[in-house]
């Protein structure tokens, strides 16, 4: 009489067979288009963080004005 395997440990397997053979379908970018992608997405960070440090310190100048006035 063969001695079968707990169903958790039958499951666990055929997990970790079904993620093996999921990683070998994954097609990695090529290091050009990565450094690529890369660059655009440095560059709009960069645009995106002088646009919202210059929106903060054009609000703040206008509070200050307002604040001032105020007094």
């Amino acid at each position: 009489m063969k001695k079968e395997k707990p169903q958790i440990i039958q499951k666990a397997g055929k997990f970790f067979y079904d993620c093996k053979s999921e990683i070998k379908k994954i097609v990695w970018p090529e290091p050009k288009s990565v450094f690529k992608s890369t660059g655009v997405v440095l560059t709009s960070i960069v645009i995106s963080s002088i646009f919202v440090g210059l929106l903060d310190f054009g609000l703040t100048q206008l509070l200050s004005t307002i604040m001032s006035i105020a007094k």
